[in-house]
C-alpha cells in the first residue's frame, strides 16, 4: 500500500513539474508601435486662394 501511495505521489509531482512550471518560456514578442504620419501639408489650404487672388489682381491691373 505504501508503494502505491508513493508511486501516486511521485506521478502527481512529476506531471506538475512538467506542466509548464520549470520549462524555459520563450521571450514575449513586442510589436512595434504604430507611427502615423500626416501626408498633407498645412499650407495646402492657402495656396489656391493666393493664386486666385494673384490672377484677379493681374486682371484688374491690366484694365
Amino acid at each position: 500500500m505504501k508503494k502505491l501511495a508513493l508511486a501516486t505521489a511521485l506521478s502527481v509531482a512529476a506531471t506538475g513539474a512538467f506542466a509548464g512550471g520549470l520549462a524555459p518560456q520563450p521571450a514575449p514578442v513586442m510589436e512595434a508601435p504604430v507611427v502615423v504620419e500626416e501626408t498633407s501639408s498645412s499650407s495646402g489650404g492657402i495656396v489656391v486662394p493666393l493664386l486666385l487672388l494673384a490672377v484677379v489682381a493681374a486682371v484688374v491691373a491690366n484694365d
